[in-house]
This record gives C-alpha cells, structure tokens and sequence, in this order.
C-alpha cells in the first residue's frame, strides 16, 4: 500500500472514531437522571428541587420511578407537587438520630417517594418536582438513588456514587451538592413555588444547544482530520514529483 493512501485511511480513521466519540458522548449525557438545581447552600430553606426522568428506551416506556432520600442527612418538610397522569406515594422512615429544629425535634423524615400510572415514550422526559422545607448543614452532598422500571420490567439502577476524582460511573445518583451558606453559586433562596413549563422549555433549549455544540465539533474535528489528508496527499505527491 503507497504512503499516500496508508495516510489517507489513517486520517479518515482517527476522524471517524473521534466524531463517534462527541456523538456518543452527548447521548450518554442526556440519559441520566439528574436533580436541578445541581447546587445548593447548606440548611437551605423553603426550595424545590426537579428529579428529570429522560426515556433511555426505543421499545420501551418508564412506567414507575422510585427516588430514595437518604436518611442519615435527612431532608426535611418535603412536599411533593402533584404531575398528570402520575400517583406519587410518599414514604417515611425513623431517624436513627434525630434533627433538632426551632419547631421541635424531628424523629421521622421521607426516604422514599415512587411515582406510577403515568408514562414517558422514547424520545421524552418528565420533571418531577419535590419542595422542601430544610436541607442538612452537616453534609457536602445527598445522593438521591434513583430505580427506573419500564414497561417491558427492565429496571435501571441509578445508584452508583462518584468517589473523588474518578470518573463519573455508569449509573449516577442524582447528586446535589451543597455549597457553604452564602456560597454565590449556590440557590439557597429558590422560590417554592416555579413554573414547569419554562423549566422545561429552558431546559430543553439547554440540551438543545449542548447537542448542536457537541454536533459541531464533531464536524470540525472531522474537517481537520481531512485537511491533514489532503495535506499529505499533496505533500506526498509534491516530494515525488
């Protein structure tokens, strides 16, 4: 084989391995299920926060979502709004230590919240909002472990949590981290009470636009793995002339 068309297969190889690899980056992205906002102050009052539920699935719907609060930093006052076409069951726990507030002490907190009778088809997502009353001070971060079952019974399992420094696993928690109080970057203050159609129409605008940046740099990789072709073909040719 002439040096020219071994560079030239070189070239279009690594361009199409690296535009599969943005493109497969961004599905992957889009499928996990998250909780918004990714931040919040420590012993936050009075906010809400979006479990979003994309469809993984071509053949299959997510028929039944089962998100568990973890009990050891536990939420408090939470109140679920209601969705269409969903039927929520909350589900309480004892604390193994309970948490003192101005309005008392607190000996039980929710540790699990399923959502069933509705659907989301391939291609969808669903938001599902949950207020709350308090965050816990003594914690960086809540894991929401998360089970999502589809209409054919296959469940995914969104549990695993990232250690630091490594890379994100292959079935996230939903993880909010909590920022120190007064922490800018954190939403502390967020309004109970939201609209869900601009949540996800922003939303949607966000992925939207993630998925075009991703589309684009993908061609230009893709462009300039042709140019350093057509480069050495050029160049290979000029050298034996």
């Amino acid at each position: 084989m002439s040096t020219t068309r071994l560079a030239l297969r070189r070239a279009a190889t690594v361009t199409a391995l690296t535009a599969t690899s943005v493109l497969v980056a961004a599905g992957v992205a889009a499928a996990h299920v998250t909780v918004h906002p990714e931040s919040y102050a420590k012993g936050a009052t009075d906010g809400v926060l979006t479990f979003r539920v994309p469809n993984e699935e071509d053949t299959a719907s997510t028929t039944k979502v089962q998100v568990y609060l973890p009990t050891d930093h536990p939420v408090l006052g939470v109140l679920v709004s209601p969705r269409d076409g969903w039927t929520a069951k909350v589900t309480t726990s004892k604390l193994k230590t309970p948490v003192k507030t101005d309005d008392g002490t607190i000996t039980d907190a929710v540790s699990e919240i399923t959502w069933t009778g509705g659907k989301i088809g391939a291609g969808q997502f669903e938001d599902f909002d949950v207020a709350f009353g308090q965050l816990p001070e003594d914690t960086d971060e809540l894991a929401f472990k998360t089970l999502q079952t589809y209409s054919d019974g296959k469940v995914v399992r969104w549990i695993e949590e990232a250690q630091s420094g490594d890379e994100e696993p292959e079935n996230p928690a939903p993880t909010l981290k909590l920022t120190a109080t007064g922490d800018a970057a954190a939403a502390s203050t967020a309004p109970a009470a939201k609209s869900s159609a601009k949540s996800v129409t922003a939303s949607a605008d966000s992925s939207d636009s993630t998925a075009r940046g991703l589309g684009i740099a993908g061609l230009i990789v893709g462009a300039i793995g042709l140019a350093a072709a057509a480069f050495t073909f050029v160049r290979t040719r000029g050298a034996r002339s």
